[in-house]
């Protein structure tokens, strides 16, 4: 395939979906920044945000973010989302590249404005298993990441729930779960939360994990919901 083919082919599949993917950018730009902005800070400051605050931080601004950008993009900011919604029949095939592209670029920006900004701390905010367990940040991700899904399902996707009251209850969720379980895992639940300040700050250990268990998990909270739903969840 020559190389004017293979723009068109790129353009065939962004442009469709620019303002989508624009979106996506933006939010996962804003979840980044804010989230692990918040950790650099609190280590600069030496705790004056402290954990707790940390994980209202990143609940916070997801549930801001689904309010502000749900109606333009479904407000994944989560590759490990885009694929579950696409795996269950949520999710156009087509727009999965473009979507997940958007959320890795925002992100990335993100962390290098934060590098650039306040230097290279707290790893950037990077997310690594307590003692190098990666086993048990495996299992432990992909709990947090199926519970996440799940909610996501009940208060958003299912045409039978009050879509007015998604954003607060997945950003609780988020909040819940960075608040219980941050210490050790980082609670990351999102491959592109985890990817940018890894890729930025050079920092590669166990990385894999902050892939596979949220994309695993995700999937498997659709199957579970879906054999709960029955046939009453609509699409």
């Amino acid at each position: 395939m020559s190389i004017t083919a293979r723009k068109l082919g790129l353009k065939k599949l962004f442009i469709p979906y620019w303002r989508k993917a624009l979106a996506e950018a933006i939010g996962t730009f804003i979840l980044v920044f804010a989230g692990t902005g918040a950790v650099m800070v609190n280590n600069i400051s030496q705790g004056a945000i402290t954990h707790l605050g940390i994980s209202f931080v990143f609940g916070a601004v997801v549930a801001a973010l689904i309010y502000s950008l749900g109606h333009i993009s479904g407000a994944h900011l989560n590759p490990a989302v885009t694929l579950a919604l696409w795996q269950g029949g949520f999710f156009p095939k087509k727009q999965i590249l473009p979507y997940i592209f958007s959320q890795l670029l925002g992100a990335t920006i993100a962390s290098a404005l934060l590098l650039l900004s306040l230097g290279k701390v707290a790893n950037l905010g990077a997310t690594l298993p307590l003692n190098n367990n990666w086993l048990q940040s495996l299992i432990l991700e992909f709990m947090l990441t199926f519970i996440l899904m799940f909610v996501i399902l009940g208060a958003a996707v299912d045409k039978r729930a009050n879509s007015s009251f998604a954003g607060l209850a997945i950003g609780l969720t988020v909040g819940v779960e960075a608040a219980f379980m941050g210490p050790i895992t980082g609670a990351s639940m999102n491959p592109a939360r985890s990817f940018s300040p890894a890729l930025i700050g050079g920092i590669w250990q166990h990385h894999w994990v902050y892939w596979v268990a949220p994309i695993l998990g995700a999937q498997f909270a659709v199957f579970v919901y879906k054999n709960i739903a029955y046939s009453d969840l609509q699409r």
